[in-house]
């Protein structure tokens, strides 16, 4: 462990102690290996979480217990201690490739503009094969978000827009946060290798949040409101983009609607119907 790090991994774990052994595998096997970890236990009750944040303790920088306050909470608590230059929020059931940080951090040495790393991502878990992200446009990202939570970014411009906002109780804190970077003038880098493997569980809060329609709304309607200037400065933009997604929408139910008659038509030559 470096004792001046180039990066801190901030971990919030809440419960998630069986998976977080294979989390910290995976930032130890960095080819950069200038880090520190602070894991945030944020409250964890169950028995498993608690014995493992004890066997685990001598992989971690830093362990620091909080109660029950939620991630956004947790990431702040974990950035506010952070000594690293830069910073990576990764969940504690996912992983990262062993050339993340080390790409990552070249980039942000390089460019001084850049403020915001990611790169290509694979699912595992529940459900597997590549996360098909968009690639990072601006001002298409106002509609929806592409980059994924485990981004790695400056701790500079973390306290520059004053960490992630605790009014994105519904969800897509991750989301605000890089609009507060992005509002702030900050480039975004895609890196092209896959280095990020998010894991699926069918109970896991995205999951919960895709299945919520009215949840949906209300976190769009708050990053709205947290960044309506940035919103308001590209309307037209957005509007435009809303119109060409109607329009893709529109082709793909038309498709649909041609390809079901084609089925009733094979159906009835073959006596089906």
């Amino acid at each position: 462990m470096a004792n001046n790090p180039a990066v801190s991994v901030v971990i919030p774990c809440y419960n998630h102690g069986v998976f977080l052994a294979d989390a910290l595998q995976s930032i130890h096997r960095q080819s950069w290996q200038e880090f520190e970890i602070i894991v945030v236990d944020d409250g964890s009750t169950d028995p498993e979480s608690i014995a493992a944040l004890g066997r685990l303790e001598s992989q971690i920088t830093r362990i620091i217990c909080t109660g029950n306050h939620g991630v956004i909470h947790a990431r702040n608590t974990g950035i506010a201690a952070a000594r690293g230059r830069y910073i990576l929020p990764l969940d504690a059931d996912d992983l990262i490739g062993p050339r993340y940080l080390e790409q990552a951090v070249a980039a942000l040495d390089a460019n001084a503009a850049l403020g915001i790393v990611y790169c290509k991502a694979e699912y595992f878990g529940d459900k597997s094969g590549p996360w098909e992200l968009p690639p990072y446009h601006f001002p298409d990202i106002l509609i929806g978000n592409v980059i994924f939570n485990a981004g790695v970014f400056r701790r500079a411009d973390w306290v520059t827009v004053g960490g992630y906002n605790p009014n994105m109780s519904e969800g897509w804190e991750d989301f605000d946060f890089w609009l507060s970077l992005i509002a702030l003038g900050r480039e975004v880098l895609q890196l092209p290798d896959t280095m990020f493997y998010y894991r699926i569980r069918n109970n896991s809060r995205n999951a919960a949040m895709e299945a919520d329609h009215a949840r949906f709304i209300r976190a769009h309607t708050q990053i709205y409101f947290n960044h309506k200037a940035l919103y308001e400065q590209h309307m037209q933009a957005v509007f435009g983009e809303i119109v060409r997604l109607w329009g893709v929408v529109a082709l793909h139910q038309g498709e649909a609607q041609r390809l079901q008659t084609e089925l009733q038509q094979l159906q009835q030559k073959a006596g089906l119907k």
